[in-house]
């Protein structure tokens, strides 16, 4: 371990009630402060999970992402997909951890690939530490995790640790590359399923398994996470392309600087439309827009039929993440998952 590694104290640092709940309108100001008194128990318990190692140097590495804050929306699923069974039973709260958990690992490990120097407005841990040091701590973070599973109802392990294995799966396709004679379009999309959407599944069948929930509610709930991850992958790379940095909070089209295969791209180096035919010219060879292009990039990637065929997929995993609700009790939770795709979609409209 570095001998950079300093420790700090825990931050106890509370859900805020303006996150994503708070924005989606749903006018249920019970269930909202209900499900946010929630989100602060389980941000109690994160908080002391992270920073609970026997050695304070891991404490301050594993709890250096979680006491930065961030959006808490795999915590939130967690608790909406309970509400299909019993929100108070046992362990609930401590799924959410889990999900959380698997998460900041997995951004450890996504800062180390892109090389990233921030995140959640402060230094990434490779940044901060090197990268062999942010590995194990995400590392640590994942082995928490199991080991919280473990105490939950059958079926929790096997579920965290299937989904350890596509989000590793996931990062791989991403590294690797489309194999030889693969569709990269294809490629992009078993990608998204594996980094994205992988977890995004396991929070909303955990939390209804841990609740008790009936098995095809957790069928379902399973499938809407599904659907739904791969929906905010293909928002996140339309936001790039469109949205100001105030917003993303990264300077706009820095998927293109950094040579990202994002959906739009790739549907434009596909396509044989004549109105992207500069835009295919400076995409062609599959290398980082040059700054001197960026500009002209963003500005066709305003009017490109790719763009809008992008914005149809989205539309499209949004409309299949929403069918998964129809068997589903006609609970606020379902309801806050109906809204969730609609906030999805509002954000790239």
């Amino acid at each position: 371990m570095s001998a950079k590694l300093m420790y700090e104290a825990p931050i106890s640092v509370p859900f805020p009630s303006s996150g994503i709940l708070g924005r989606l309108g749903l006018g249920e100001p019970e269930f909202e402060s209900a499900m946010n008194e929630a989100l602060a128990v389980a941000e109690k318990e994160l908080q002391d999970c992270v920073h609970d190692a026997p050695d304070p140097r891991i404490a301050a590495l594993t709890g250096h992402l979680a006491a930065a804050g961030g959006k808490r929306l795999r915590p939130l699923l967690v608790l909406l997909g309970a509400e299909f069974g019993d929100p108070w039973r046992d362990g609930v709260g401590r799924a959410a951890v889990i999900a959380e958990l698997v998460h900041l690992s997995s951004l450890h490990h996504d800062d180390v690939m892109d090389g990233a120097a921030t995140r959640h407005g402060v230094a990434s841990a490779n940044a901060r530490w090197g990268d062999r040091t942010a590995v194990l701590g995400g590392d640590w973070l994942l082995a928490r995790a199991a080991r919280l599973a473990a105490a939950l109802v059958p079926g929790a392990i096997e579920l965290n640790a299937r989904t350890a294995a596509r989000l590793v799966s996931g990062q791989l396709g991403e590294l690797t590359g489309p194999a030889d004679g693969e569709d990269p379009v294809a490629h992009y999309f078993r990608v998204a399923e594996g980094k994205t959407a992988a977890l995004m599944a396991m929070c909303l069948g955990l939390g209804a398994l841990q609740s008790g929930a009936p098995a095809p509610h957790v069928a379902a709930l399973t499938e809407y996470g599904e659907q739904l991850g791969i929906a905010f992958q293909i928002a996140d790379d339309l936001l790039d392309l469109d949205s100001p940095a105030t917003l993303t909070g990264k300077p706009q089209g820095m998927d293109l600087l950094a040579g990202v295969d994002s959906l739009p791209v790739l549907l434009a180096r596909a396509g044989d439309d004549a109105a992207d035919a500069e835009l295919r010219a400076l995409l062609s060879d599959g290398s980082p827009v040059r700054p001197a292009d960026h500009r002209r990039a963003l500005e066709l990637f305003r009017r490109s039929p790719a763009t809008a065929e992008a914005e149809a997929l989205l539309r499209g995993r949004l409309a299949r993440a929403r069918a998964c609700l129809a068997g589903l009790p006609p609970l606020p939770a379902r309801t806050a998952l109906t809204a969730l795709c609609d906030y999805v979609a509002r954000g790239t409209a």
